[in-house]
């Protein structure tokens, strides 16, 4: 292509002062000093077949298991549980005489259980094998021989192999680059997978290399790279290159990192240097964890709690035996062993006790409910189907869903306490608006940003006393509605238009979103300083570093810059009239649409120097000479920085773009200065010699120096204008923090960007806003700091946040906000053993917490001292590479299925399209799941102890004789057919509140972190209840059959028939239990709750029907027994009211005196109070809101204690002067 070829013969490194200058060498300098035994033999990849050079595939894992270690792990993983290893006892035990059941009745449920819990784990192991097999089978160019290049999967690529990988690829490994098609041997990379960064990155290669620019010529290519060891670090690279019998060093700008990207390079060759887990990225990541939820995690001490219970009254149990056959048993003749073995013997009283304590363990089991794991595998799967669902967490654009990846946590999603995010591709989409500008103090642009928009409405509803008649009308003479409120001059708002005319209403412009017609078509001219107009909008189309690129489809250039800001400018130029299209090794060409001929005019701008932009600068000048002759600087960058350098006459227009610089700033804008300089042909060449100088010095300070001779220029600056973009956001990220804080959560940001970048992105999305008083603790290059090294560097870091502590202790504002923003060089210290704590501590005293250019590994460190030091649930959200370390720190992990990468996803817990589907993740999802499997829990100990414990009371009024009230049957369909369906649809289908309530009602959400559902004092009152319930049920219908006739005939009631009147007032109980429980009934709920009670009735009619030999004494028990006698029935419904009343006093108490948020809810929904009463219900709602200091609520409402101030302090005046 022709466009191709043009920019490959542009030697970009010219225009770089600092980033990508490549020093000249001298025949004196050395190579580097390396530190590491790595040899990699170019081009000769089979010498890494063997050690001592063997190195490891590039064949990459994020699954939990393997074929080998499955079966271990996951047996592990299952008996970790203590209830499982409990019941993996009574299974061995099953097989011994002492055992009161069947070895098959214990055996079976025990493998069904673990089996299904098995084949869940290797279900979702198996979906992350897919996705990494499918990183590992991408395909990439590897040289084979003699010159000749094919394509190989990832996997096969080997230490040395030489490849060559094309535009818009990512690198399979790390390389070093050889060569590329740019004449100079630079490229451009993305490097958002790694560090979070859009901007593109440019690397160069060795000037030795460069001739190797085709295929053919790697046909004798060898040489040997020294390098160091596989390590972590993102921005460091010490190696050297023996080639040509010469040494090179070489240094991170020559590395190509695995997951970054090529861009803007039609192809580069490079010889592959870490592969698989050696590469950096990979070693970044960490292993697969096995995560547990806190609730699964207490369950165990319930168990264990139940487990004590269950040996005590075992002990109990034995001892009675014990007793009752050394005391009274060789006085029952009839009860006398022909052949004592041991497991009862008269002679030996103790040894009976022992085995009988064995049989005690295993009869009582029932107090640990094995159903219990069993059911809740079954209820996450289903719960993660309808995640998974979830039409409201579909993205149309890629077209992908929400996806549970593991089922097990799913109730953590609603106990989160801390988020902690990514920035670039979670939070942004990468995409800057021009919105306002300000030009010779005059200022332009009649769109609104977000913030401005929402302060004006929410404050035109809070405001009763607003007379809207006094705003300015819109075009047309109609008044402005509280809708679409416009500017009032007094509270000095911007001017939200709407267009009335469909004709007025453009096609939206990627980068550019700015209304005005006194600058749109030519109309700049006509306004007062056109000439400083004129300035400003070259400025715009020069001062850059950008490529443009001609789409053919649109008729218009897109550019390829290094930030989104650049790309803003220029589309920003370009509808302004002015388009750069050409980009020459020496000039720009802009074509200025707006002339005084009134035709276009192509004009060339001749490139003297750049000097680019760095943190440290906060600024970037070009200097260029017109085709007139004239040498200008022009700058733009941070307003603090371009007015320190103004000259006296270029203050003309300071104070008042001062003003606007302010407005747009609590616009949550972000704002550049644009100035300019008049430059005589001497004191240019003057300055030049002493720059390149400078460029081309050799030594540790030319940095330093290029700095001062930069600022020398950057002098006596003349004030053009301003420029405010808006960040363009995720759809929904402003809206989706805002809920999560009301919603009590607490937010960090952790991003490999720039502080300022970070910063401003943290006021785009309302983590930040103006007023918040910022916390910057950062390492200083101070002289002292330099001669104390690294422990004067941690003393000053101590200092800044011991300070920083105090502020906010001694702060008396109770609307005062605090932001903690940190760096990845500071955080280095922090994250020290000695300082961590105190910096933690720092962090969770203020609003939000932004910490930038952090390294992956640095991402893990700061999740796991958030989870560790606070105790309380994390989650961590990213999209790429670079997140997978603390996606998998983290409680919870969820990666964005974004554009870029799927390492994210592959390594996460949960995956969703874009940031803002993470509130009804957590808000609906989580609140649902966690309270569904809390109840469930909770029932699922109730009704096993209720069940358990009668058989213990009748083991007291029976001797202790090991003998059950119930018939085996019943036993064994208790826990899998009669009450366990009910628990499922409770865990399945259980909602306090709809899912709009949820989102309408933030705070409800709280009930998860604070652990209401699922607290001691409600484990043991659910635990309470079910002793309750057994002593009712045991001891009531004991007191009914002992001393009375059972039917007309006279006849008492045998052992059968009290037992199963007896289960039969427990299925009753526990079902009416479970209703009295459930706040929301659908069809199958109700199926399965009074389905159970009658396949109850069902089983007993059956069962009974059979022959004898089957059903033995239970033969006709329904029909010719029970069911003839009105006893039966009176007892069930006596025992079953009995049982129920307290658990129903306790909540018609809890209701009337003492609700909790969601009965307040219920009951205004169940009354249609939210229909009839709109105004309770939007009270309401206000106060379901956790009192929060970030997002976009907590900024409107600072903006709108701003202008109620401004609105008094008028109205004070004019009472005044009245």
């Amino acid at each position: 292509m022709t466009r191709g070829r043009i920019r490959s013969k542009i030697r970009r490194s010219n225009l770089y002062t600092f980033s990508c200058l490549r020093p000249q060498t001298t025949d004196t300098e050395g190579p580097n000093a390396v530190q590491g035994s790595r040899v990699v033999h170019c081009n000769q990849p089979q010498l890494h077949l063997k050690k001592p050079l063997k190195y490891c595939s590039n064949f990459i894992s994020t699954t939990k298991y393997n074929v080998v270690t499955f079966l271990p792990k996951a047996i592990f993983e299952q008996f970790r549980r203590v209830a499982n290893l409990y019941f993996l006892l009574a299974a061995v035990l099953s097989l011994t005489p002492i055992s009161p059941f069947t070895p098959v009745s214990m055996i079976a449920p025990l493998a069904f259980v673990v089996g299904l819990s098995m084949a869940k784990e290797a279900l979702e192991d198996s979906r992350r094998f897919v996705q990494d097999m499918k990183v590992n089978l991408r395909k990439v160019s590897v040289h084979k021989g003699d010159g000749v290049f094919g394509y190989r999967p990832w996997h096969k690529i080997r230490v040395g192999d030489v490849l060559k990988v094309e535009k818009d690829q990512f690198f399979p490994a790390d390389l070093l680059l050889l060569s590329s098609s740019y004449e100079d041997g630079i490229c451009y990379v993305e490097t958002m997978n790694l560090d979070g960064e859009t901007n593109l990155k440019v690397k160069r290669c060795l000037e030795t290399t460069l001739s190797l620019n085709d295929d053919e010529s790697f046909k004798d290519f060898l040489g040997k790279i020294r390098c160091e060891d596989p390590n972590p670090s993102l921005y460091t690279f010490v190696g050297n290159l023996e080639y040509d019998r010469q040494v090179f060093p070489l240094d991170p700008t020559q590395i190509l990192l695995r997951d970054s990207k090529l861009r803007n390079t039609a192809f580069v060759y490079g010889v592959v240097v870490f592969t698989g887990h050696d590469s950096k990225v990979m070693q970044n990541a960490t292993k697969s964890p096995s995560k547990r939820s806190t609730i699964e995690k207490k369950m165990d001490y319930i168990i264990y709690i139940l487990f004590t219970l269950l040996v005590l009254i075992s002990l109990i149990s034995s001892l009675g035996f014990a007793v009752k056959t050394k005391y009274q048993v060789p006085d029952w003749w009839y009860l006398q062993p022909k052949k004592p073995d041991g497991v009862f013997d008269p002679t030996n009283p103790s040894l009976s006790g022992f085995y009988h304590l064995i049989t005690a363990l295993i009869l009582y089991g029932y107090l640990i409910p094995i159903s219990l794991y069993v059911s809740i595998e079954v209820v996450k799967v289903l719960q993660a189907t309808f995640i998974n669902q979830d039409i409201h967490m579909y993205d149309e654009e890629s077209g992908n869903t929400a996806q549970a990846r593991t089922s097990n946590l799913n109730e953590e999603l609603g106990q989160v306490d801390t988020i902690l995010s990514d920035k670039t591709g979670t939070l942004t989409c990468n995409q800057m608006d021009f919105l306002k500008c300000s030009i010779a103090g005059t200022a332009y642009g009649v769109h609104s940003s977000e913030v401005e928009v929402a302060a004006v409405q929410q404050m035109a509803i809070q405001e009763e006393d607003v007379d809207l008649s006094n705003f300015p009308k819109r075009r047309g003479g109609r008044h402005v509605s509280r809708d679409n409120v416009e500017r009032a001059s007094e509270i000095e708002l911007e001017t939200v238009i709407t267009s009335s005319n469909e004709n007025d209403l453009k096609p939206t412009i990627k980068g550019f979103s700015f209304e005005d017609r006194r600058l749109m078509n030519g109309n700049w001219s006509k306004e007062p300083n056109a000439d400083v107009h004129l300035l400003f909008f070259r400025i715009l189309a020069i001062c850059h570093t950008a490529i443009p690129e001609y789409n053919e489809a649109t008729g218009s250039f897109t550019y390829e810059a290094e930030s989104p800001d650049e790309g803003a400018f220029l589309v920003a130029a370009r509808e302004f009239g002015f388009e750069f299209f050409r980009r020459t090794q020496s000039s720009v060409f802009v074509r200025e649409r707006y002339t005084n001929s009134g035709e276009p005019v192509e004009k060339e701008y001749k490139i003297l120097n750049l000097l680019d932009f760095t943190s440290k600068r906060k600024r970037m000048s070009v200097i260029v000479q017109d085709q007139e002759g004239q040498i200008l600087l022009l700058c733009k960058g941070a307003d603090s920085i371009i007015f320190d350098r103004l000259s006296k006459n270029g203050k003309v227009y300071e104070e008042t773009t001062t003003k606007h610089l302010n407005e747009y700033g609590e616009a949550g804008l972000r704002t550049l200065a644009l100035a300019y300089r008049k430059l005589e042909e001497s004191q240019y060449a003057t300055w030049n010699n002493e720059f390149q100088k400078a460029k081309t010095s050799i030594g540790g300070d030319r940095e330093a120096m290029l700095e001062r001779v930069s600022d020398m220029m950057e002098r006596e600056l003349i004030l053009v204008g301003a420029t405010a973009v808006e960040d363009k956001l995720q759809k929904g990220v402003p809206q989706c923090i805002d809920k999560l804080a009301q919603a009590g959560l607490k937010i960090w940001v952790l991003t490999g960007d720039k502080m300022e970048t970070a910063i401003n992105i943290g006021f785009a999305c309302s983590l930040l806003r103006q007023g918040m008083k910022q916390i910057c603790i950062t390492t200083t290059n101070s002289d002292a700091l330099v001669k104390d090294g690294k422990e004067g560097a941690k003393e000053n870091i101590l200092n800044q946040i011991t300070n920083a502590t105090q502020m906010i202790k001694l702060e008396k504002d109770p609307h005062a906000a605090f932001a903690l923003i940190i760096d990845g060089k500071t955080l280095g210290y922090v994250l020290d053993d000695n300082m961590k704590h105190q910096f933690l501590g720092l962090a969770v005293d203020c609003a939000s917490v932004i910490c930038c250019r952090v390294s992956p590994k640095q991402k893990a460190e700061v999740t796991r001292l958030v989870k560790e030091g606070t105790g309380k649930t994390t989650l961590a959200i990213g999209d790429g590479a670079n997140d997978v370390g603390m996606i998998q720190e983290a409680d919870i992990g969820v990666g964005i299925s974004g554009v870029e990468g799927m390492q994210a996803v592959m390594a996460s817990d949960f995956s969703i399209a874009q940031f803002r589907f993470l509130e009804r993740l957590l808000v609906v999802h989580g609140h649902w799941c966690y309270k569904r499997i809390a109840q469930m829990v909770c029932y699922f100990f109730y009704k096993n102890i209720a069940f358990g414990l009668t058989l213990f009371y009748f083991e007291a009024f029976a001797a202790f004789s090991g003998q059950s009230i119930y018939d085996d049957w019943y036993m064994l369909l208790f826990n899998v057919i009669l009450t366990s369906l009910p628990v499922i649809s409770l865990g399945v289908f259980e909602q306090d509140v709809s899912s709009e309530v949820c989102l309408q009602f933030p705070a409800l959400y709280q009930q998860g972190p604070k652990n209401l559902f699922f607290d001691w004092y409600r484990i043991l009152g659910w635990m309470g209840n079910g002793l309750y319930s057994s002593l009712v049920i045991f001891f009531l219908n004991i007191v009914i059959f002992y001393d009375q006739a059972f039917r007309v005939g006279g006849e008492t009631a045998d052992m059968e028939a009290v037992g199963t009147t007896m289960f039969t007032c427990i299925i009753w109980a526990v079902n009416c239990q479970i209703a009295l429980t459930m706040s929301h009934f659908t069809w199958i709920q109700h199926l399965l709750v009074w389905g159970s009670i009658v396949t109850w009735y069902l089983f007993l009619f059956l069962y009974g029907m059979m022959s004898p030999l089957i059903s033995g004494n239970a033969y006709q028990i329904l029909v010719e027994v029970l069911g003839p006698a009105p006893i039966y029935w009176a007892a069930t419904l006596l025992v079953t009211i009995t049982c129920n009343l307290p658990y129903l006093a306790h909540i018609s108490f809890q209701r009337c005196f003492n609700p909790m948020d969601h009965h307040i809810i219920q009951e205004i929904k169940y009354y249609k109070k939210d229909i009839e009463d709109r105004h309770m219900w939007t009270r309401e709602r206000s106060k379901a809101r956790q009192e929060t200091k970030i997002g976009f609520t907590a900024r409107v409402e600072a903006k709108i204690r701003q202008l109620r101030g401004r609105l008094q302090k008028k109205h004070s005046s004019n009472l005044s002067a009245s």
